[in-house]
C-alpha cells in the first residue's frame, strides 16, 4: 500500500491529459533534419544562458565577480563559461534555483551519490512531464511497450535488510505498474524468487542496471528456464557489454535496448533497433573535451553538458564525471532505423575510473580486454598499486586457461608489465547504491601517481 501510494504521487507528477501529445510530438521530432535541430538548440541555448547569468544566484554573482575584476566577456557564447563542478550543487543547490522558483512546489530528484554525496535537482512539474514524455516515447514506445504495461525494475533502493534469505525481496507498485526489485539479494539460491515474482506479477518488460541483469541471465540460462520471455529488456546506468548483451538476449528471448540518462537530465540517449544510441537534444547541449579543449568528433573525452530541458535549475557546462565519444559526422537519414536523431558512439565510464601507468599515462576503461566473445558474465578492474592489477570477474560458460591468458596479455599491452592478479568470483560486489563500478583505482592520491615526463 505504501509502495503504490509513493507510486501514485509519482504520477501525479509525471503524467497528466497531456501526455500523449507530449510523446507524439517527440516522437515526430525524431525526424527532423540537422538543420532543424540546430536552429531549436541554438534558440534555447542562448534562452538558458541569458536566463542563468540574470535570474540564477550562483551565475549571476559568478558573472558579477568577473566585471568586477574587468572581464567583459560575453555570457551569451557557451565558450565563456568557466566548468562547473559538482562540489559548489552539493554545498549549496538553493543558489542554482533561478528567482522566482519555490523549491517546496519543486519535484527534489537526487543522484544516486555514486562519487560521493548524493546532488538533490529540483525540477517543476512541467519540466517533470516533459522529461518524461521523452522516456516514454524514446525508451517505451520505440520497443513497443507503454507506461500501461506491467514492467519490473532492478534497482538500488533497499526494499528487505541485506542479511535477510528469505523472499520478498520486491514491492509492488500498483500505480506504476512497476514491480521494484532489490539488486542487493542477487544470490544464485534466491534468484529462481526473483524468476517466479516475475511470472507472478505477469511482468512484461524489464529495467536496470546491466550487471544485475546480466548475473539474473546467466541463472535463467543455467536452470534452463524457457519462462521468462519479455517484450524487451532496458539497460541503465552501466555500459552494456556485447557479451552481456548476447547472455541476456538469450535468456529472456528478446531484444536487449542500452540507455542513457542522469538524474541531472542534462543529457539522455537510447539505443535504436541497429544498436546505435541516439542522443535526445531536448535534454542537454553535448561538448566532448581532453584538458577542456574540444576533441574531435570520433574521439572519447570528458564529457561535459549544458541542460536545455531544465532552465529551473540550470547546470551550465556540467561536468558530468563521464567519458564519451561522439559519432563521426554522417548524412541526414543514415541510421537505418530510419531516425534522424544524432547518435553518440559511445559511454567509455567515468572520469574517476582512471588506471595510471608507471611512464605517466592514464587509461579509461580497458574495454578491449573483455572482447565480444569472451565467457565471462561481470568483471572488475582494481588497480592496487603501479605495478599490480587485479581483475575480477564471474566466469561464463566456455572460460578457460586460454581465456585468462587472454586476459593477463590484454592488460600488459594497454598498462605495461604489471603483475595481473586474476580472482574469480560469484558476484562482483556492489557499491551501496546497488551498481557495479567496472574500474576502482586504489592509488592514494597524487602523490602515488607518477608524473607524465613525456611533455
Amino acid at each position: 500500500m505504501v509502495a503504490t501510494g509513493r507510486g501514485a504521487y509519482l504520477y501525479h507528477w509525471r503524467y497528466d491529459r497531456h501526455t500523449e501529445k507530449r510523446v507524439q510530438e517527440a516522437l515526430d521530432r525524431d525526424q527532423w533534419s540537422p538543420e532543424q535541430w540546430k536552429k531549436f538548440q541554438d534558440e534555447r541555448l542562448a534562452f538558458v544562458l541569458h536566463h542563468a547569468a540574470t535570474k540564477v544566484p550562483y551565475y549571476r554573482n559568478v558573472w558579477n565577480r568577473r566585471r568586477q575584476k574587468g572581464d567583459r566577456a560575453s555570457w551569451e557564447l557557451l565558450e565563456n563559461w568557466e566548468l562547473l563542478e559538482k562540489e559548489p550543487i552539493r554545498q549549496n543547490p538553493e543558489a542554482f534555483v533561478a528567482d522566482g522558483c519555490r523549491t517546496r512546489d519543486m519535484f527534489a530528484e537526487r543522484t544516486s551519490g555514486s562519487t560521493g554525496k548524493p546532488l538533490v535537482m529540483w525540477r517543476t512539474r512541467e519540466v517533470q512531464r516533459a522529461w518524461y514524455a521523452l522516456q516514454e516515447a524514446r525508451v517505451r514506445r520505440w520497443n513497443g511497450v507503454s507506461l500501461h504495461d506491467r514492467w519490473a525494475i532492478l534497482g538500488g533502493q533497499l526494499i528487505a535488510p541485506v542479511s535477510r534469505r528469505t523472499p520478498p525481496f520486491w514491492v509492488w507498485n500498483a500505480a506504476l505498474h512497476q514491480l521494484y526489485l532489490s539488486s542487493f539479494h542477487l544470490a544464485p539460491d534466491l534468484i529462481p524468487c526473483y524468476l517466479d515474482a516475475l511470472k507472478k506479477y505477469r511482468v512484461k518488460y524489464l529495467l536496470g542496471y546491466t550487471s544485475s541483469l546480466s548475473v539474473i541471465a546467466q541463472q535463467v540460462l543455467k536452470t534452463g528456464r524457457r519462462d521468462m520471455k519479455m517484450s524487451v529488456v532496458l539497460t541503465q546506468a552501466e555500459p552494456v557489454t556485447p557479451s552481456q548483451r548476447e547472455v541476456i538476449a538469450e535468456a529472456f528471448q528478446c531484444a536487449v535496448r542500452e540507455t542513457y540518462g542522469s538524474a541531472e537530465i542534462v543529457a539522455a540517449a537510447a539505443d535504436c533497433e541497429q544498436r546505435k544510441l541516439h542522443l535526445w537534444p531536448e535534454a542537454g547541449f553535448l561538448e566532448i573535451l581532453e584538458d577542456k579543449k574540444p576533441v574531435k568528433r570520433g574521439e572519447p573525452g570528458e564529457l561535459v553538458c549544458t541542460g536545455l530541458l531544465n532552465a529551473d535549475m540550470p547546470l551550465i557546462r556540467y561536468r558530468t564525471g563521464d567519458r564519451a565519444s561522439l559519432e563521426a559526422e554522417s548524412g541526414a537519414g543514415s541510421c537505418e532505423c530510419g531516425r534522424r536523431l544524432p547518435r553518440i558512439q559511445g559511454i567509455h565510464g567515468r572520469m574517476d575510473d582512471m588506471l595510471y601507468t608507471s611512464d605517466g599515462r592514464k587509461v579509461g576503461r580497458l574495454d578491449p580486454v573483455f572482447k565480444a566473445d569472451m565467457p565471462i558474465q561481470e568483471s572488475q578492474i582494481v588497480q592496487e598499486s603501479l605495478e599490480r592489477i587485479r581483475i575480477r570477474y564471474v566466469p561464463g560458460r566456455g572460460f578457460t586457461s586460454h581465456s585468462a591468458d587472454h586476459i593477463t596479455r590484454a592488460v600488459r599491452e594497454h598498462l605495461g608489465p604489471v603483475e595481473v592478479i586474476l580472482e574469480a568470483v560469484d558476484q562482483i560486489p556492489r557499491e551501496a547504491n546497488g551498481k557495479c563500478r567496472s574500474v576502482i583505482c586504489m592509488l592514494r592520491g597524487e602523490q602515488d601517481k607518477p608524473v607524465n615526463t613525456r611533455g
